[in-house]
């Protein structure tokens, strides 16, 4: 696949059903960080809220969430049943996606840039 210009775009690549989930995905950051830009960024789709929020993306039998290593360390316990690294997080096609989950983290890395931001005004 060549590299996407946009969200769009990548999702277009993929098969009709993993399209649907990435959709599912990309609303359900945008509802939750409406302010929040979007961008392709490292090949992935990204959502960009005074730094990256979080990446997210399809592979051959997962959706990719990508919440950078706070966000996975602040939800280990949620994060139990999926298959995860150091800021990743595995979705599995076959189980429906965590969507509150999905708004929990999201919202924890919007406030987390926040500060970060707030830090850097007050320097």
């Amino acid at each position: 696949m060549d590299k996407p210009t946009d969200i769009d775009e990548y999702i277009a690549a993929f098969p009709e059903e993993v399209q649907k989930l990435l959709q599912q995905v990309r609303t359900t950051i945008h509802k939750t960080a409406p302010e929040a830009e979007e961008t392709i960024s490292y090949g992935m789709p990204a959502f960009k809220l005074n730094g990256i929020i979080v990446y997210f993306a399809a592979f051959k039998s997962h959706i990719g969430l990508y919440a950078l290593p706070s966000g996975n360390a602040a939800f280990q316990t949620e994060l139990g049943t999926y298959k995860t690294g150091k800021g990743s997080i595995q979705f599995p096609f076959d189980k429906p996606l965590p969507i509150d989950l999905i708004i929990k983290i999201v919202k924890f890395r919007i406030e987390e840039n926040q500060k970060k931001a707030e830090l850097k005004k007050k320097k």
